[in-house]
C-alpha cells in the first residue's frame, strides 16, 4: 500500500481537503480557514480540526490564525486527486453517459477508491482530456491560465456575445447551480448574447429564449467573446 493511498483509507476527507485548499490558492491566491468552511460547506471548528490531521501527516502548513499552504507532499496529492476526480466525471458523463450535472457529486465517492495504475489508463482512453466536463482546467493543462483568467458572467456588458468555458469548481459546489446550468444549456462550448444586465440577474438569449441567470450564479461562469 502507498504512502498516498494508507493517507486517504485513514483519514477519507483529505482529499477533498487537500484539493479544496489547492483550488481556493490558485483562485484567490491564498487559502484562509473561514473561506474553506465555505467552500466545503462544513463548520470552521470541522476545518481547525482536519487541518490539525493533516498537519501531523506532514500534508499543510499553517501558523495560527494565517493561511494554510499544501506542502509538497501536500500539493502533490492534491493534484492526483483533482485528476482521478476530472477522470472520473469524464468516465460518467462520456462514456456511462450520466447526467451531467450529477458527475461532481459522483466523482467525489468514486475518487479515492481507484488506482494510480486506473487512473493513467482512464487519462489514455480519454484522450489526455485538458479539463473536467464543466470547463475546469486539468493541473498543469496548458490551457489552465486562459480558463483560470476568464472573465465571470457578472462582469459581461450588454450586447456581448460570449462562448462559455467554465463553471468554476467553486461554482459547482452552490446548491442548484450545475441543474440550472443542465436545464438552460449553459455549458462549456455554449454561446450566447448578453440582453440586459443588473446587479441581480444577468439576461441572455439564444434561439430557444432567454435565460435568467442570477448573480450569484453569474460569478462562477467563465466565459471568452465570441
Amino acid at each position: 500500500m502507498s504512502n498516498d493511498t494508507a493517507i486517504l483509507k485513514a483519514f477519507p476527507a483529505a482529499a477533498e481537503y487537500l484539493s479544496s485548499i489547492h483550488l481556493i490558492c490558485r483562485d484567490y491566491g491564498f487559502a484562509a480557514n473561514h473561506r474553506l468552511a465555505d467552500w466545503m460547506g462544513v463548520s470552521t471548528s470541522a476545518v481547525t480540526q482536519a487541518l490539525g490531521r493533516l498537519k501531523k501527516q506532514g500534508l499543510v502548513e499553517q501558523e495560527r490564525y494565517e493561511h494554510v499552504h499544501l506542502t509538497e507532499p501536500g500539493r502533490l496529492l492534491a493534484l492526483k486527486v483533482l485528476k482521478r476526480h476530472f477522470l472520473l466525471e469524464h468516465l460518467l458523463v462520456r462514456t456511462l453517459d450520466f447526467a451531467w450535472d450529477k458527475s461532481d457529486d459522483e466523482a467525489k465517492v468514486l475518487q479515492n477508491q481507484i488506482s494510480d495504475d486506473l487512473a493513467e489508463h482512464l487519462d489514455a482512453k480519454l484522450g489526455h482530456p485538458q479539463t473536467c466536463p464543466h470547463g475546469n482546467p486539468m493541473p498543469g493543462a496548458v490551457i489552465e491560465k486562459k480558463l483560470l483568467a476568464a472573465t465571470r458572467l457578472n462582469h459581461c456588458q450588454v450586447g456581448d456575445n460570449l462562448l462559455i468555458l467554465r463553471i468554476t469548481e467553486e461554482g459547482e459546489g452552490i446548491p442548484d447551480m450545475l441543474p440550472f446550468c443542465q436545464t438552460n444549456g449553459v455549458k462549456p462550448g455554449a454561446r450566447f448574447q448578453v440582453k440586459h444586465v443588473t446587479t441581480e440577474l444577468v439576461t441572455m438569449t439564444k434561439a430557444e429564449g432567454e435565460i435568467h441567470v442570477p448573480a450569484r450564479f453569474a460569478a462562477h461562469i467563465g466565459y471568452e467573446s465570441a
